[in-house]
């Protein structure tokens, strides 16, 4: 039973981060004008009880931005929030990168006939 819900919960989490994504690549491709939210909310996958609370997300980690033109929101991507944080990604990236390769360079190298981790159970190492 836990497995089950928890199974359930990592789906549902799964599913909110690729609706807020699709959001998101749906406001980069539609350039700085952006677009009205009921216009997002006639695409097909975006489900319009959800709608306010996924942009509201969105914005609140700075990834969009909303704006009020007469009585309608507008919603755009926020294009130098989105290269600051490739930036940062790719920087990341980079380190680890290094990183591991540092490691990989510096371990030993160890030949399986000479590694009791590697000989048959019970068997005794050479």
């Amino acid at each position: 039973m836990l497995w089950s819900r928890n199974a359930r919960s990592l789906r549902s989490a799964r599913w909110l981060r690729e609706t807020r994504l699709e959001l998101f690549r749906l406001l980069v491709t539609c350039g700085p004008e952006g677009l009205r939210a009921g216009v997002i909310a006639e695409r097909p996958g975006v489900q319009p009880s959800s709608l306010s609370f996924h942009l509201a997300q969105l914005t609140h980690a700075g990834l969009i931005t909303q704006r009020s033109l007469s009585r309608q929101l507008i919603y755009s991507a926020d294009y130098g929030a989105m290269t600051e944080l490739l930036g940062d990604i790719n920087e990341t990236a980079t380190r680890f990168a290094r990183a591991a390769t540092r490691s990989r360079s510096s371990l030993p190298t160890v030949s399986p006939r000479t590694s009791s981790r590697c000989s048959p159970a019970g068997a005794p190492s050479p």
